[in-house]
């Protein structure tokens, strides 16, 4: 599966092909023939996974850009036209949006040679939504039918164990037909289901997970382009091609080094320097002035990411249960500054929970709470009664520390009280904290598109007990709008009703919408044919490496 994947629903990707033939970097691949541009390695700023390689249980940037090189699902997105190209899917059919009946091509295998079948997605399936399996992932098959019978009695409750063991182990609504088919049926008609069909909640899972499942967490077998090499913790993960992937394009490259880093600026040092092949993140320091385009001239790229920075509140802890103070913090943040003084202009102010070209968007819909109020906001942060310093927290290894710092500094001067940035050294460690709600203090977030939807911005962040739905959030009116939305008979009302979902969650407020994200990228000197998607992810099926 391209990586690509999560992100080809705008007109087209960027593509920037470089004529350049110096053969500078790291090269960290094992084995493969090096004498020649198909035998490369190529090296990429990454973070450490927060989760064991798995797809239903990985829901982070260091994880993502990993599983989906391992892991292909039934569709790809094409970045034209942003509609589902099947991909393991022979076929994908329906008459009434409810019953799905998917038929897969022939002569797909994992990466330790067995094949993959029907069998293979619905064992996979049944366990990401098991709610004792703890899948981050198993919201995205809520709309399968038996899915509630697979959940305990109360999914956002404090404790780690279910109130009552769920009363099903598997999904009513998955039935294997044969070897290469299989019945999908929902509890109610969804007309946007095949369309979510590519994101790596919905990739299939070989026999060794279930049979050997430390054999598996120590080489994790996928059905993707790339197959496990190698992974040193700390320091880097190392994939290699899987010639027998039978998808297109197929990697022209040897293989991919996902490298660790700790800093943003550490990464960028090595690119300038030719000694890292890409990063999807210039820190601060680079963007101003635009000197990046100096250091990195002809070699980088920027443009808008469909994806939202939010900060988002612990609505577990009472002392941020009151919409108000999230109101007051909202309106406390100079989001135009911040864009301009830490950012350069690339982070225009959020508007809203939905990013511009995503189908079904409204513009405006945070209206005065996302304009920067200091006064009001002052005003009714003190009406509260809120006791104590405003605290912030987020994992520092991306660039973010910066705007956090400006956002603290906008909110001590709005609202007269003391704000601190606590920082947490990487993503790993702050998902970590975030999935398991051990969080007590206003936290860094952002959201970028796994499908072409308004939905995918709403549903797994909102509903009650959503997969993204990090801080507790639950309002019963918000998730039979959502229902609504899911099950309209058009795209027009389906849409209307995401937008006054939207609204309505926005009132409530359960996270800040800060800013539109985009993707300033660089690389080195020996990388052409290099695609920069939307999600700021390179494309590691058809980058490639000049002769030299």
């Amino acid at each position: 599966m391209r990586a690509r994947r999560a992100t080809a629903w705008t007109a087209a990707v960027l593509s920037i092909t470089l004529a350049t033939a110096a053969c500078s970097g790291v090269d960290g691949g094992p084995g493969p023939d090096k004498t020649s541009p198909a035998g490369v390695t190529i090296s990429v700023s990454s973070s450490e996974p927060a989760n064991p390689l798995v797809p239903g249980n990985t829901d982070e940037p260091g994880g993502g850009r990993i599983v989906d090189a391992l892991f292909s699902p039934l569709v790809d997105y094409d970045p034209q036209t942003a509609q589902p190209v099947h991909l393991v899917a022979e076929s994908i059919e329906t008459t009434d949006s409810r019953v799905y009946t998917i038929r897969l091509k022939p002569g797909w295998t994992f990466h330790d040679g067995t094949p993959v079948t029907a069998r293979s997605f619905v064992r996979a399936w049944n366990h990401t939504a098991y709610e004792p399996n703890g899948q981050q992932n198993a919201s995205y098959f809520s709309h399968v039918e038996g899915y509630a019978q697979l959940r305990s009695s109360d999914p956002d409750g404090p404790g780690p164990e279910p109130v009552q063991p769920p009363a099903a182990q598997e999904l009513s609504g998955l039935r294997v037909v044969d070897d290469l088919t299989f019945e999908v049926t929902l509890s109610a008609p969804f007309p946007g289901f095949d369309g979510m069909l590519g994101h790596r909640a919905f990739a299939p899972l070989p026999e060794v997970f279930f049979t050997d499942p430390a054999a598996f967490a120590a080489n994790p077998v996928g059905n993707g382009p790339f197959r496990f090499a190698s992974r040193r913790p700390g320091v880097n993960l190392v994939v290699e091609r899987y010639d027998q992937w039978p998808g297109a394009p197929k990697p022209s490259v040897a293989g991919v080094e996902f490298r660790f880093y700790s800093s943003a600026e550490a990464a960028y040092a090595d690119v300038v320097a030719n000694d890292l092949d890409f990063t999807a993140v210039i820190p601060p320091s680079a963007l101003a002035d635009n000197r990046y385009q100096v250091d990195l001239a002809g070699r980088s790229t920027s443009r808008a990411r469909l994806g939202v920075q939010y900060l988002a509140f612990p609505l577990y802890d009472p002392r941020y249960q009151d919409p108000r103070v999230r109101h007051a913090i909202s309106m406390a943040i100079d989001r135009e500054r911040i864009n301009q003084e830490v950012f350069a202009g690339t982070r225009p102010p959020a508007d809203g929970l939905v990013p511009p070209d995503v189908p079904g968007r409204a513009a405006g819909q945070c209206g005065e709470l996302c304009t920067f109020q200091p006064e009001r906001a002052r005003e009714v942060f003190e009406s509260t009664g809120f006791a104590g310093a405003v605290e912030l927290t987020s994992n520092t290894d991306a660039g973010n520390a910066e705007w956090l710092q400006a956002a603290c500094a906008s909110i001590s001067g709005a609202l007269g009280v003391q704000c601190t940035l606590v920082p947490v050294p990487a993503l790993g460690e702050h998902r970590a904290a975030v999935d398991a709600r051990r969080v007590n203090r206003i936290y860094r977030t952002s959201r970028v598109a796994d499908h072409p939807s308004i939905e995918n911005f709403l549903g797994p962040a909102y509903r009650t007990g959503g997969s993204a739905n990090d801080g507790a959030y639950s309002n019963p009116a918000v998730d039979d709008l959502l229902a609504r939305a899911d099950a309209a008979p058009s795209e027009e009302e389906a849409h209307r009703l995401y937008q006054e979902a939207e609204r309505l969650i926005i009132q409530d407020m359960p996270a800040i919408p800060v800013h539109f994200l985009s993707v300033q990228a660089g690389w080195s000197q020996r990388l052409q044919n290099v695609t920069v998607t939307p999600s700021g992810e390179l494309d590691l099926q058809t980058v490639a490496v000049a002769a030299g």
